[in-house]
C-alpha cells in the first residue's frame, strides 16, 4: 500500500465520498448524490469537531476509500475512551485489494494514538459478507443494535 495517503476528506472529496456511500443497495436507498449541500454541511460540522475523523484513502490522485472514526470520551469500563469506526467504503474497482484491512488497522493505530480502550463498529445485519471481514480482523459481535429514527 506504499501508492495510498490516508488523509483528512476536504470539500473536494464529498461526491466521491457520497458515490461510494451510495455503491450498494442500502446506500442506495438513503443517500442522495445529487444534491450534496447535507453532506458539505456535515463536512463543517465533523471538521470542526476534533474527536471526528473523516479520512479518504487516495490512490494516483483517487479517492478509493473513505471511513469516519469517532473518539468517545466516558465513564463506563473505568473512565475509557473507544472509537467507533462507520461508514467504511472501498471504491468497487478497489475490492478485494486489501484497501479495506489497510484502512481498518489505520482506524486501530489511531485509536491507540488516542489512547482509546475499545474500538467499536456497526455493520447492517444483511450485510454477511462485511461481517465476515470483521470478524477475520479481530473484531466480535457482542452486542445487539437498536435505533430510533427521529
Amino acid at each position: 500500500m506504499k501508492d495510498l495517503e490516508i488523509r483528512p476528506a476536504a470539500q473536494d472529496d464529498i461526491a466521491d465520498i457520497v458515490a461510494m456511500l451510495a455503491d450498494d443497495p442500502l446506500g442506495a436507498q438513503r443517500e442522495s448524490p445529487d444534491d450534496l449541500t447535507p453532506y458539505l454541511t456535515a463536512l463543517e460540522r465533523l471538521s470542526s469537531d476534533p474527536h471526528q475523523h473523516l479520512v479518504v484513502a487516495v490512490r494516483n490522485g483517487r479517492v478509493v476509500g473513505t471511513l469516519q472514526l469517532t473518539i468517545i470520551p466516558g465513564l463506563s469500563r473505568r473512565g475509557s475512551t473507544r472509537s467507533i469506526i462507520e461508514g467504511v467504503r472501498v471504491h468497487a474497482d478497489e475490492r478485494g485489494s486489501g484497501l479495506g484491512t489497510h484502512l481498518i488497522e489505520w482506524a486501530i493505530a489511531e485509536s491507540r494514538r488516542q489512547e482509546c480502550q475499545l474500538v467499536q463498529l456497526t455493520s447492517d445485519i444483511t450485510r454477511t459478507d462485511a461481517h465476515r471481514f470483521y470478524e477475520r480482523l479481530g473484531f466480535e459481535a457482542t452486542h445487539v443494535g437498536f435505533k430510533l429514527p427521529l
